[in-house]
């Protein structure tokens, strides 16, 4: 039967937090990128919960510390020369609902196993996790240590991979 739903393959979503394990997501991307004939785009998300104080910051502008994230992680993972095709997105909302919508239509999602929170001893944060169960494409997480093909580093490192469907 012909999934009715169109896919864009030619994407693949990466999860950026600023976090070392989101960097060498977004080598993985571009590792994978050129073989799959895709390009990438580098999802952040920023979300916080209302609270009313009187010592609140009035100046705080998170989608600006977003923007900051994410231009910081595309600099340190490709320096000067970004991979042809990459494009940046920074949502308001919650970072996992926010990836997978992006993932929707995506050939693949990368995210790290764990950013920014959590608890270190996990395999999965939140974050990966959700995508995992949750996201319509399949799902590389990228463990602490791992190292991205094209690097031509032979050490090996810890990559986990999950496709849609399964409970």
């Amino acid at each position: 039967m012909e999934d009715p739903t169109p896919r864009d393959d030619s994407r693949i979503v990466v999860g950026v937090d600023g976090s070392p394990e989101s960097v060498q997501a977004l080598k993985w991307a571009a590792a994978l990128a050129p073989t799959l004939g895709t390009v990438i785009t580098a999802v952040t998300a920023w979300h916080f919960e209302t609270v009313v104080s009187p010592y609140a910051a009035t100046e705080w502008d998170p989608e600006a510390d977003a923007l900051e994230v994410i231009s910081d992680a595309v600099g340190e993972a490709f320096g000067e020369e970004p991979p042809e095709g990459l494009r940046t997105l920074c949502r308001r909302g919650n970072p996992a609902q926010v990836l997978i919508d992006a993932g929707r239509d995506a050939r693949m999602i990368i995210v790290g196993s764990r950013g920014h929170g959590g608890f270190a001893g996990l395999l999965l944060g939140s974050v990966s996790q959700a995508c995992v169960e949750h996201a319509t494409c399949p799902v590389l997480v990228v463990h602490r240590g791992s190292v991205a093909p094209a690097t031509g580093d032979a050490t090996p490192g810890k990559v986990a991979s999950g496709l849609p469907g399964g409970d």
